[in-house]
């Protein structure tokens, strides 16, 4: 099934029904997903002991719908796990980037998995990240050549970070890189305000993805996920906006309060539940540029982070979307 809507950019967007392959998929906290070419992808979990990355099958029909996901191997070397929370594939170098959560740093491998001690240079305000809401996304364009990060929530220089309480937007830096690993531009983006109503056991909204398409827009996947203590009724909101950083003014290290934000025109939105007979609760944290198909779309791919299948009831999730 899917399910066809039109943006305010008189775009056709689909978005494809998610589905899961239990038997094929062991669990794991899928947290970011980059496209390597055909049908091979490169996928980080959050929670894994050891530095690396998963390499992943991914079968899509002629509409760009899933058809089949497999697992394969382990790609690792003998670091620990940094939280790698998002990865890009950089072709001209044949070689993955990988942001972690723990370190906030985005360090370079080879496809081996080996580290090559080269990272991106990061302006000085990303060291006031914290490891909760740090650098949570990561994307790189070849047409573009630039790598664009950002983190998760509000920098503690930049303000307070949005809660049920102060029901503020998240302030955000949208930060790009050259193919030389420099900084260069850099936006200003705010998140929607929270949407749920009351309190949760667990609350988290942040944007935990982004992808950087071949006309210089930039594909943003905000979350919130509201999970109250009976776990009944617990919700994931998932929106994805896009934004033209080459039409609106950057930051450049300027504050936050004297910026003007990025213009955001609505993609794709759906909202996933737990509910007493329907159980596809879905976190999306990893989002990619995939192929583009014979009719011109091109298909955008995201996975899930079920925690591990949390508490036996959550899934790993793959669900696509195809622009036009």
């Amino acid at each position: 099934m899917l399910m066809s809507i039109i943006t305010a950019m008189a775009q056709s967007v689909l978005v494809h029904e998610q589905v899961s392959f239990p038997e094929k998929i062991p669990a794991g906290g899928y947290s970011g997903i980059t496209w390597l070419g055909d049908d091979q992808y490169a996928v980080v979990s959050d929670k894994e002991r050891q530095d690396g990355f998963f390499r992943f099958t991914i079968s899509l029909d002629e509409k760009g719908m899933i058809t089949n996901v497999v697992r394969q191997d382990f790609v690792g070397n003998d670091g620990r796990g940094r939280d790698n929370e998002g990865i890009a594939f950089f072709p001209s170098k044949q070689s993955l980037f990988i942001s972690g959560e723990a370190d906030n740093q985005v360090r370079e491998y080879m496809l081996d998995g080996q580290a090559t001690g080269r990272k991106l240079t990061l302006p000085s305000v990303f060291s006031k990240a914290t490891s909760t809401y740090g650098l949570e996304a990561l994307t790189y364009n070849a047409a573009t050549h630039r790598f664009w990060t950002t983190t998760e929530s509000t920098l503690p220089c930049d303000g307070k970070e949005a809660s049920l309480r102060n029901r503020i937007g998240n302030k955000l830096r949208l930060q790009s890189f050259d193919d030389n690993l420099r900084p260069c531009e850099q936006y200003l983006y705010v998140m929607d305000k929270p949407t749920a109503k009351s309190g949760a056991k667990t609350y988290v909204l942040g944007v935990s993805a982004l992808t950087a398409l071949d006309d210089g827009r930039l594909l943003v996947l905000e979350r919130e996920a509201h999970i109250p203590d009976v776990k009944i009724g617990a919700f994931v909101r998932c929106v994805i906006y896009s934004v033209l950083p080459a039409k609106e003014m950057a930051i450049n290290g300027k504050k936050i309060n004297k910026a003007k934000e990025l213009k955001k025109t609505l993609v794709a939105e759906w909202t996933t539940s737990i509910g007493l007979l329907s159980f596809d609760f879905a976190n999306y944290e990893g989002m990619c540029l995939g192929p583009r198909l014979e009719d011109g779309g091109q298909v955008i791919v995201l996975v899930s982070d079920s925690q591990y299948q949390y508490a036996g009831i959550l899934q790993d999730w793959f669900r696509t979307i195809v622009v036009y």
